[in-house]
């Protein structure tokens, strides 16, 4: 019955990590290796909690680890919080998710964080551009929509620098550091008019069968 359950669990949080941030990550492979590890798990070693402010779901098993919550937040992220800002919620996602699968085969480590600020953009791209140079070069682009971090688990592949994508326009400023194996990522966008803005922090570490995370 408890793995049903953990089955179950993997599923939901799992379609939401896919609605906020896929990007070029094979996500019906990460499925499957999720859904593989929860149904190899024992009932001592899987672990579903809601402790009243988040859900957590841990399992471990002969295949790999498991971890999927929904208490990503700018500390996960590798961020400081902008000041001021308070985590978003809306009717399709929690604020946060904090993903992490393991396999002999290949690893992924995701953190994102979704949070409101009253001010104005300009001021949390400046915040953050400052914030991110300690991971490296900082690049800007620009899009109508976040699409979440550019992700690749192969070994060669994932040590190729990020860039900008598409036409590099739209009301929506990305500021990126890092490689497609070990990204930062901060999208920030305009609310209504004169209501503020909004950002979303994401982290993403991949590897291949080698190396560590």
């Amino acid at each position: 019955m408890l793995r049903s359950n953990v089955f179950g669990s993997i599923v939901v949080r799992s379609i939401v990590v896919r609605s906020i941030v896929i990007g070029s990550i094979v996500f019906g492979s990460i499925l499957a290796a999720a859904s593989m590890v929860a149904m190899c798990a024992s009932v001592a070693e899987a672990q579903d909690t809601d402790n009243g402010q988040h859900k957590n779901l841990d399992v471990q098993s002969s295949v790999g680890d498991l971890h999927v919550g929904d208490d990503g937040d700018a500390r996960k992220a590798g961020l400081p919080l902008y000041p001021g800002a308070r985590l978003r919620h809306d009717d399709e996602n929690s604020g946060g998710v904090n993903l992490g699968l393991f396999t002999e085969a290949f690893g992924v480590k995701l953190v994102v964080a979704k949070y409101d600020s009253d001010d104005a953009p300009a001021k949390v791209i400046e915040f953050y551009r400052e914030r991110l140079k300690k991971y490296g070069k900082v690049i800007e682009c620009h899009t109508s929509e976040h699409a979440g971090g550019d992700a690749d688990i192969d070994d060669e592949r994932s040590s190729k620098e990020l860039a900008c994508e598409g036409d590099n326009t739209g009301p929506v400023t990305e500021l990126k550091v890092g490689t497609q194996g070990n990204q930062h990522v901060v999208a920030i966008e305009p609310k209504d008019p004169g209501k503020g803005s909004t950002f979303a922090l994401v982290y993403v570490h991949t590897r291949g069968k080698q190396g560590d995370i």
